[in-house]
């Protein structure tokens, strides 16, 4: 199967009239179609608010400005992108790295708890992996609440995934989602964070434009622009289409076929932007990730988990309407 972003051709005269209505009114930043993106990605994701971004890294630095992080530890699954630990740092905190399981690839709520204990982190940032929700997100947030631990949520993966309808990114205090040109709806570039907090939500707005209008804000330039937010609100109308045909696909060619695989919860969708088994497989687009961010970064300890994980998982080709 054929690498094909997940745009469906049948959208282009609706893309080309948002397109033409921007060139004709003169306004290709701020203006309708950003409002619009955000208005559906709020719908959709059933949160008070979806801010729209530059790229996934603009909201993820803005919520963790907003959490004060400089000079404090922040807690990432180390089987992850480097966009997750490296945007902490970037904010000034000190990152440390949590084992994920075998069974989901997602952060493991037991080393956790170890790592809570010896590193008392400001934040953690636990990462769906793979299109699925991790499987134990319900724990890790109970205890987060409990111990006065801010989660936030990489969503860069799971676009249309649900646990019993609710999506990710609200289990926590923000996910930040991902639309670059590999993702299962795409914008090229682009982000979304999604939230509750309405403060959060003010210091976002204001970061991603220079901190306007007083400057309280230390924020740069992480708009998204006119064109690429008409892209998002076609992707967004056509998300769950994608999705069902993902779904639909992988029940009746791939799972028959596969059984060691990520097998989901009850009640769980996956919006399978990777369909993942634990056998060697002649075309395989590969592995979602093959080198743990502990190594890249160099941190000395084990985590024997992710050690496995990076060597014993590949990814079945599945793409929308691909060939």
């Amino acid at each position: 199967m054929k690498f094909t972003i997940g745009f469906d051709k049948e959208d282009l005269n609706k893309l080309h009239k948002y397109w033409d209505e921007i060139i004709e009114k003169g306004q290709w930043s701020e203006g309708k179609f950003t409002g619009q993106f955000e208005e559906k990605w709020s719908a959709y994701n059933k949160v008070k608010y979806a801010l729209s971004f530059s790229s996934w890294a603009g909201g993820a630095l803005a919520a963790l400005e907003f959490f004060s992080v400089g000079g404090k530890t922040v807690l990432c699954p180390s089987n992850t992108f480097m966009a997750t630990p490296l945007s902490a740092v970037k904010a000034g905190a000190n990152v440390e790295f949590v084992d994920c399981n075998r069974e989901d690839l997602c952060m493991s709520f037991e080393d956790l708890k170890i790592k809570v204990e010896k590193y008392k982190p400001a934040v953690v940032f636990v990462v769906h992996i793979g299109g699925h929700i991790a499987f134990q997100i319900k724990e890790i947030a109970e205890f987060c609440r409990q111990k006065g631990i801010v989660l936030l949520e990489d969503c860069a993966h799971a676009h249309g995934a649900s646990w019993s309808g609710k999506r990710p990114g609200t289990w926590g205090e923000a996910g930040f989602y991902s639309f670059y040109a590999t993702k299962t709806i795409t914008t090229g570039e682009g982000g979304m964070m999604v939230t509750d907090n309405t403060q959060l939500a003010d210091y976002a707005k204001a970061y991603r434009n220079y901190g306007k209008f007083d400057y309280k804000v230390q924020g740069l330039n992480y708009r998204i622009n006119e064109f690429a937010a008409a892209i998002g609100c076609v992707q967004a109308d056509r998300l769950d289409e994608i999705i069902n045909w993902k779904v639909e696909y992988a029940k009746k060619n791939l799972d028959p076929k596969f059984k060691n695989r990520v097998v989901f919860p009850e009640g769980m969708r996956s919006g399978y932007y990777k369909y993942i088994i634990f056998d060697p497989i002649e075309k395989s687009t590969g592995r979602v990730y093959d080198m743990p961010c502990h190594k890249i970064m160099g941190k000395s300890y084990d985590l024997p988990n992710t050690d496995w994980v990076a060597k014993n998982h590949w990814c079945v080709p599945l793409y929308y309407k691909g060939e």
